[in-house]
């Protein structure tokens, strides 16, 4: 007999995680989440805000003997990463998440489950529909678009918040607690489309099979990033005979190591072209035959004859940019062994009307390196015919030499488990560094249960990993008086 969700212990976290899950909150699409939390604290007669950016704060008062407690934030982020393979029927504006249980895994019917970070919000409303723990005073920050450039966190005031210790539940390793992260740049370059009337013959490229990935935690993995390796199959091709192309398109998120693209190109010799890409894609496979071996490239023929194709010239340009500009792990960290201090994304390529765009996002702990790999891309546009724009940045998160919040994990987490918990940084960007721009005297520790393949349709929690933690989450508060 198949194991449900509504079996699965602690069944006061995962009826709140079948909940939310039950409610469309992709990026962007997060009101009916949004207005779901207010509801939620309204029928318990909590104290509720709700901003302009969507972003929740709920209230609770301290329970018997915690009263005058320093108050503390729970925090995490409404929205959820879209991806499904390429079966699926799943519509993310309207369906609810499949949960599936196998074994201490739960998971998704071949999309993203949105524990990254469904699990906090799930969390929170367990701590916030208690009538039994004990706890200090509670300010529950639920904050929205974080997986597209934490813009919930960006518009946050600090009006409704008198909290300053924070416990961010946005990491995905347990017994790891967080307590500096990377900062970070989310680019785009533009190319203006020119065509020409339509000559020679249309050949269709795909590259698909990859792993994809989170572009920050996964980024040391080294796997292969769709965009980039149709770059590298254009320039090959282009090498030995002129290419137009007609279309091209790859990846879905930013923050999400693309896992497939495609492209159409014209071709003089189209014989001589498959024959160069069967060449390049086995050096590709071989490249990546340990990060990557599920890579495949196809090429054949399209199936439609386009009308125009885009000029030689705008051509050379897009496929130069896509063949110079750098992609993945840059720079290790001199301080945190294995940790990677410097990376960079290419993770949306698209045509918008008569624009191709590369949207690209750069990671760094290192405020000048982060300023460097910005330049970089910007020389690369500007040498190849585009149009360079920084979208958006958003700060490192430091490491703070004295830390209540961070003291009492330790605390806790060795009083739970009798062990002694890693404290460590991580490549990418966690809310924390923009709370703090908004609240410099906050003080905060990152943790939360295990998570795997995350911003992929293979995303899986630890069943009993999340029950660890959320025992440890119930100590943790009341060690808080």
């Amino acid at each position: 007999m198949s194991t449900t969700i509504e079996q699965v212990q602690p069944k006061e976290v995962f009826r709140w995680f079948a909940a939310i899950s039950a409610v469309p909150r992709g990026s962007k699409n997060e009101k009916a989440i949004s207005d779901f939390l207010v509801q939620f604290a309204k029928e318990r007669s909590l104290e509720v805000y709700q901003d302009a950016a969507l972003n929740v704060i709920i209230k609770k008062p301290g329970t018997t003997g915690y009263e005058k407690s320093p108050t503390v934030i729970l925090q995490g982020h409404m929205d959820m990463v879209c991806e499904k393979t390429a079966d699926s029927p799943h519509d993310f504006l309207k369906d609810p998440i499949k949960l599936i249980v196998e074994g201490d895994m739960l998971h998704a019917d071949r999309t993203t489950l949105g524990g990254d970070d469904g699990i906090a919000v799930a969390y929170s409303l367990a701590v916030l529909d208690s009538h039994s723990l004990a706890h200090p005073p509670l300010e529950v920050l639920i904050t929205t678009n974080e997986e597209v450039g934490m813009d919930g966190a960006r518009e946050l005031k600090a009006d409704h918040l008198q909290g300053r210790i924070l416990f961010n539940i946005d990491s995905e390793e347990e017994g790891i607690f967080l307590v500096s992260c990377a900062g970070g740049a989310n680019t785009r370059t533009d190319f203006k489309i020119e065509t020409e009337p339509f000559k020679g013959t249309a050949l269709a490229i795909k590259v698909d099979g990859l792993l994809g990935g989170h572009s920050g935690i996964e980024i040391i993995k080294q796997r292969a990033n769709a965009i980039k390796m149709l770059g590298r199959v254009l320039a090959a091709v282009k090498a030995e005979q002129p290419v137009h192309l007609v279309s091209l398109c790859g990846g879905a998120k930013h923050n999400a190591i693309a896992k497939d693209a495609e492209a159409v190109i014209t071709v003089e010799d189209s014989a001589r072209a498959v024959k160069t890409i069967e060449t390049i894609t086995a050096a590709l496979q071989a490249e990546y035959r340990v990060a990557d071996k599920g890579l495949r490239i196809t090429a054949k023929e399209a199936s439609a004859v386009p009308q125009v194709m885009f000029t030689g010239a705008v051509s050379k340009g897009i496929i130069d940019f896509m063949m110079i500009v750098p992609d993945g792990v840059q720079y290790m960290s001199m301080d945190i062994p294995n940790l990677v201090q410097t990376s960079l994304n290419d993770g949306i390529l698209a045509v918008d009307g008569d624009t191709v765009s590369f949207t690209i996002s750069v990671r760094s702990s290192v405020k000048s390196a982060l300023d460097e790999i910005v330049q970089v891309l910007q020389l690369c546009a500007e040498r190849t015919g585009g149009s360079f724009t920084k979208l958006s940045e958003y700060p490192a998160w430091e490491y703070a030499p004295q830390s209540r919040a961070r003291d009492a994990a330790v605390q806790t987490y060795k009083e739970i488990t009798g062990k002694e918990p890693v404290i460590s940084a991580i490549h990418a960007g966690l809310e924390c560094g923009l709370i703090k721009k908004t609240i410099p005297d906050i003080d905060a520790v990152s943790f939360g249960p295990n998570l795997y393949d995350v911003h992929t349709p293979n995303e899986h929690l630890s069943i009993s990993s999340a029950e660890r933690v959320w025992k440890f989450l119930v100590k943790l508060l009341e060690n808080m008086r």
